[in-house]
Order: C-alpha cells, then structure tokens, then sequence
C-alpha cells in the first residue's frame, strides 16, 4: 500500500512531517542529563554507604562551622587586621562571597529546583546528619561561597590559596558525606564560587587601586 498523504493545493505529501533536528537534539541532550543523574544518585549512594567513623564527627561540625560562611569570615577578619594586601584579600573575599551566595540563592536553586537527596532512602548513618536545608539543592550555596572565597583570596595571597582550597574542597565534599546534597550539586558549586571570584576580583581591580588599605605615613609634628 502507499502512504497516506493529504493534498495541499493539489500536490500530495506525507501526512507525517519529518523530525526536526532540534527535536533529536532534545532527545540527545534529554538522555545525556538522564546518565549524568544516575551518576550522580549512584556516587551519592556509593559515600552513603561507605562507612567511615571517625570522618563523620569531624565533618558535619565542619559542615554546620561553614553555614553563612561562618569559617570564611572569620578568616577574613583576621586578614583585616593585617596590612595591605591582606586587607585587601579580606575585601575581596567577603565580595566573592555575596556574589556567589546570591547567584546560589536568588538564581540558581530558584531555575533549576532540584529536590534535595533522600537521605533516608539512602541510608546516610545518624551521626552524620545535619539539619536538611529547606531550599533547593542544586548548586551547593556552602560550597560556592568557600571556594569563591579561596579563589579571591588565594589571588591577592597565593601563599593562602593552597590551605584555603583545601579547606572549601573539605566544605563542599561535608555536605555529600552528611546527605545533605549530591556531587552534581557541589561540583556546579565550585564552578559557581570560581566565577564568582572572578567576578569580585575584576570588579576589586577597576573601583580600588592596589595600594587599598595602605596606612599612608603620618609627618613628624614639627614643634
């Protein structure tokens, strides 16, 4: 038999129109994501059900020591009371900071709202647990604002970029280890704080001159 077409004007065609090429790209794009979340679920499972006590005391007070950048500011108004350059990593870092936390908060978890892990279904021991945020997951907020503070302040001081990148790598891998959020969620993160730093360091350079918070010499008092 022949296919069933319709006429237009006289002339015949098919009554199914051909795909689209968006339309296969859609569905390209739509089964990439589908493998990158069962990735992301099973690398969530897979630290869940890793049983590790001695880390999980130490990492869920980390967890709970890095909310509202706890760490971070404190770190920061240390660096304060230092001379120049280190007042002007404190600046800097604090900026990285409120503009990674409100790319995290007022635009990402509001366009992508990803359902927080199920922690329960998964396992995750007691003595891991902290409070589970009631906001979206993805991107990690914790992680995103520590490593946009390490990123700025590791610039400015590089001899600080290596123990302050390690420590906002522990921050984002403590909110994995108690439930709290997947890998996706905390990897988007530091590509967040990244860009974030950049962001405060570029803004930094073109509204402050370098030699910011310089204590500029007094005379001697002439009697």
């Amino acid at each position: 038999m022949s296919e069933p077409t319709t006429t237009d004007q006289g002339g015949a065609r098919p009554l199914t129109a051909p795909a689209r090429p968006a339309d296969g790209l859609r569905r390209v794009a739509s089964a990439v994501l589908g493998d990158l979340r069962a990735v992301d679920g099973a690398l969530y499972a897979a630290v869940a059900a890793t049983p590790t006590p001695t880390l999980d005391r130490a990492l869920r007070r980390l967890s709970h020591a890095a909310d509202h950048s706890k760490i971070s500011f404190a770190i920061a108004g240390a660096l304060a009371l230092g001379g120049s350059q280190q007042r002007r990593a404190a600046l800097v870092g604090v900026g990285a900071i409120a503009v990674a936390s409100a790319s995290a908060n007022l635009l990402g978890k509001r366009l992508v709202r990803r359902d927080r892990p199920d922690r329960e279904a998964a396992r995750v021991t007691v003595d891991r647990h902290v409070p589970m945020p009631t906001s979206a997951s993805f991107p990690s907020g914790h992680t995103a604002s520590a490593v946009a503070f390490a990123t700025a302040v590791g610039t400015v001081l590089p001899a600080a970029s290596g123990p302050l990148g390690a420590l906002a790598g522990a921050v984002g891998y403590s909110r994995i280890h108690t439930g709290v959020h997947y890998p996706g969620d905390v990897a988007a993160g530091a590509v967040l704080g990244i860009v974030s730093a950049a962001t405060a360091l570029a803004l930094a350079s073109a509204r402050l001159p370098a030699s910011y918070g310089s204590r500029k010499p007094r005379p001697p008092r002439t009697r």
